[in-house]
């Protein structure tokens, strides 16, 4: 996800932004402290247009 949040040029306080969680949140799943709900990882995947197995590792 770090990548995707890079390649548009957004902070990680700005994605929590536009997902309504916390940055603190945010780096917990870029660092793999943190799996998603699957709400917060559909909403990602529609951020990004991309599918949640896109984004995500099993």
């Amino acid at each position: 996800m770090r990548e995707l949040r890079s390649e548009k040029g957004w902070s990680q306080a700005r994605l929590a932004e536009l997902l309504g969680v916390s940055r603190q949140n945010i780096n917990a799943i870029e660092t793999g402290k943190y799996d998603p709900s699957l709400s917060l990882a559909l909403k990602i995947g529609r951020l990004f247009d991309l599918i949640v197995e896109d984004i995500f590792e099993d």
